[in-house]
Formats: structure tokens, sequence, C-alpha cells
């Protein structure tokens, strides 16, 4: 499995997130979202210029911004 940051996956890319790089308030909002080490998640789509990025998580979809999906770590196939 090779790890990379959420905002380089390719669009309809799924994985497994690994890690979140940052501190407790950031892991703390993103398990508020669903989003935590174990979790698979599919990455639906992304805006060019660090636009948001769209994340299938479960049956929901989310929105994160660029600089927030770039500490997302994921282990992809």
């Amino acid at each position: 499995m090779k790890k990379t940051s959420l905002v380089h996956m390719k669009a309809r890319q799924k994985g497994k997130i690994s890690e979140i790089c940052g501190g407790t308030n950031l892991q703390g909002r993103m398990m508020g979202l669903g989003l935590y080490p174990g979790r698979e998640i599919t990455k639906l789509s992304h805006f060019a210029l660090k636009g948001p990025v769209a994340v299938k998580v479960g049956r929901g979809v989310v929105a994160l911004g660029h600089g927030v999906a770039a500490k997302i770590i994921v282990e992809t196939e």
C-alpha cells in the first residue's frame, strides 16, 4: 500500500485513512465528520487551484478545504 495525502489522490480513488496530521482541535473536528484513522473513504472530486475536496464517508459526502485535506494521510492501493 502507498501512503499519500488526500489532495494527491485521484478522483474516484478509494483508500483508508492512515493518520491526521494536525492538533487535537483538527482531529476532533474530523472525528465529528466521521473521518478517523482506519476509516475507508472515496475521493469524489477536487477543484483546481487549491479548491475544496469532496470525500465519500460511509453513506455521506463531506467537503474539505484544501489545507485540511492536505493534512489527511491515506493508504491507497
